[in-house]
C-alpha cells in the first residue's frame, strides 16, 4: 500500500530553496538593470539589462543567509511580533468573543436576527481578517457556530464556513491587514495602506459574494437537509444533543464595550495617520503598542496577565518571523550573487503580455501556486514581493496592483490541503477534506473570477 504523500514543512521548503539558489549561483550569469526616477519613484529601465560578473555563493554564504535575512528584515519582524502581541492582549480581554456570542445568543429571541445570522457574522469575521489578520483565531468559533447552524436547520458546513471562510476571505481581500497588505506594500515600496478605497470595494464585493453563496446554500439545506454533504455527521450531532456554549453567556459587559471602542478608535487613528501623515511600519507598530497598553488597562488585566498575553501573542508569531528571515535570506543570496536582475530578465517573458491586464492575471496565478506551498501572508510577501514588485515595473503593471495580485493568491487557502488552518478546522469539525473541497469548488470559481475582474479594473484605472 502506497504511503500518503505529505508536503514538506515550510522551513524545509524554504531551506531547500536557499540551497538550490546557492547552487544555481554557480551556473546563472550575473546581470544588472539600470534604474531611473519617474515621478519621484525609482523604477527599473526595462531596456537597460546587461550581463555582469557573478559572485557564486558557497556553503558559508548559505549558512549565513538566515541570520542576514533576520537582520535585514528586523523592522518587519519586530512589527509582526509587536502587532501579534497587541492583538493577543485584545483577545485576552474576551471583548471580541463576547460581542460575537452576544449576537449569536440573540438568534433565539428574534426572527430578524435568525435571518441576519449569516450576513452579520460573515461580515464580522471578514472584518477581522481584513483589519487585524484574523486567521487561526477563528478556529475556536467553529464549535460555537456548528451547533448554532444546526439549530437554525442548516448543516455543519454552514457552521464552519461562517467563522472560517468569513475570516479567510477577509484576509485575502484585506484593506488594513498589517500581516499581508502592510508588509507587502512596505517591501514593494508602496506607501503602507495606500489604495484603501479600491481595496474596500474589493473587500465588500468578496464578502457580499460569500454571504450570498452561503445564504443560497443554507436555504437549500433548510428545505432539504439530505442534500447536505455532512447529513450523516449532522444527524449524529443532533442525536448527541451537544451542550450549547452560549447557554452560560451573560452578555457584553461595560468593560468589553470599552475595549471594543478602544479597538475601533485605534483603527480610525491608524487610517488617519496613514492617509494624513504617511505613517509607516514604525508609527503603526507604536500605535498598536499603545492600543495594547490601553486595552490592558481598560480591560482590567493585571500586569502579569498583560505581559503573559503579549508574550504569548508574540510567541505565536515566532514561526512567521523565522519564515520571513529565511525568505529574505533567499533574496540576500541572489542579490550578493548579482543574479536577481538575471532572474527578472528571464521571468519577464513568462509574465509579460500585450495587455497589462493579462500580465496581472499571470502574477495572480503564480501567487496562487506559491500559496499552495507557503501560507504565511508575511512570509509569502517577504519571499515573492522583492521579485514581483520590480517585475511589475517591467511588464507594465503598477506595484499597487502587484500587491493586490499577491493578496488574491490567498483566496485558495480555505480549500488547499497543505494549509494547517484548513486541516485543523476540518479535523475539529470532523469533515473529510474531500467532502469540503467538493463543496468549496463553486466558491473558489467565484473568487477566481472576482480576482480576474478586479485586477482588470485596477489595470484599466492605472491604480
Amino acid at each position: 500500500m502506497l504511503k500518503k504523500i505529505r508536503m514538506p514543512n515550510t522551513f524545509v521548503l524554504l531551506f531547500a530553496l536557499l540551497a538550490i539558489l546557492a547552487i544555481s549561483t554557480w551556473f546563472v550569469p550575473g546581470g544588472k538593470y539600470e534604474t531611473q526616477v519617474i515621478n519621484g519613484k525609482t523604477v527599473i529601465d526595462p531596456s537597460s539589462f546587461h550581463y555582469v560578473a557573478s559572485n557564486p555563493q558557497g556553503i558559508v554564504d548559505l549558512m549565513m543567509s538566515p541570520i542576514k535575512g533576520f537582520v535585514e528584515a528586523a523592522l518587519i519582524i519586530g512589527f509582526v511580533l509587536i502587532v501579534g502581541g497587541a492583538f493577543a492582549v485584545l483577545q485576552k480581554t474576551q471583548a471580541i468573543d463576547s460581542m460575537i456570542k452576544s449576537v449569536a445568543q440573540a438568534h433565539t429571541r428574534s426572527h430578524l436576527v435568525r435571518v441576519m445570522i449569516i450576513p452579520v457574522f460573515v461580515t464580522l469575521f471578514s472584518l477581522g481578517g481584513a483589519t487585524f489578520g484574523m486567521a487561526e483565531e477563528a478556529i475556536p468559533f467553529v464549535m460555537i457556530f456548528i451547533p448554532l447552524a444546526l439549530a437554525l436547520g442548516y448543516d455543519s458546513i454552514v457552521g464552519v464556513s461562517i467563522p472560517f471562510v468569513g475570516s479567510q476571505v477577509g484576509f485575502a481581500a484585506a484593506f488594513l491587514n498589517p500581516f499581508n497588505v502592510g508588509i507587502a506594500q512596505g517591501i514593494a515600496g508602496v506607501p503602507v495602506f495606500s489604495g484603501i478605497g479600491f481595496r474596500l470595494i474589493v473587500w465588500a464585493l468578496a464578502t457580499t459574494l460569500t454571504i450570498a453563496f452561503l445564504m443560497w446554500y443554507a436555504a437549500r439545506i433548510k428545505k432539504n437537509p439530505m442534500l447536505s454533504p455532512t447529513y450523516a455527521i449532522d444527524q449524529e450531532r443532533r442525536a448527541q444533543k451537544q451542550d450549547d456554549e452560549l447557554a452560560s453567556f451573560e452578555g457584553v459587559t461595560k468593560t468589553h464595550k470599552a475595549v471594543l471602542l478602544m479597538f475601533a478608535i485605534t483603527l480610525g487613528v491608524m487610517v488617519f495617520g496613514v492617509v494624513k501623515y504617511a505613517w509607516f511600519i514604525n508609527e503603526i507598530a507604536a500605535l498598536f503598542l499603545v492600543m495594547a497598553i490601553l486595552v490592558g488597562i481598560v480591560g482590567r488585566l493585571s500586569s502579569d496577565e498583560f505581559v503573559e498575553a503579549f508574550i504569548h501573542g508574540a510567541k505565536d508569531l515566532i514561526t512567521t518571523a523565522l519564515v520571513i528571515a529565511l525568505a529574505r535570506g533567499t533574496m540576500i543570496l541572489a542579490r550578493d550573487a548579482h543574479v536577481i536582475d538575471t532572474m527578472l530578465f528571464h521571468l519577464t517573458p513568462l509574465v509579460q503580455a500585450d495587455n497589462s491586464v493579462f500580465a496581472a492575471h499571470k502574477m495572480f496565478v503564480i501567487q496562487s501556486v506559491i500559496n499552495f506551498f507557503i501560507h504565511s501572508g508575511s512570509g509569502q510577501a517577504a519571499l515573492t514581493m522583492p521579485i514581483m514588485a520590480p517585475l511589475s515595473d517591467l511588464v507594465g503593471v503598477s506595484r499597487q496592483t502587484a500587491v493586490l495580485a499577491f493578496q488574491f493568491g490567498e483566496f485558495t487557502t480555505p480549500m488547499i490541503p497543505t494549509s494547517g488552518i484548513t486541516v485543523g478546522v476540518l479535523a475539529l469539525a470532523r469533515i473529510p477534506w474531500v467532502t469540503w473541497a467538493k463543496w468549496m469548488i463553486p466558491l473558489q470559481v467565484i473568487y477566481f473570477v472576482l480576482a480576474l475582474v478586479m485586477l482588470a479594473i485596477a489595470c484599466q484605472l492605472n491604480w
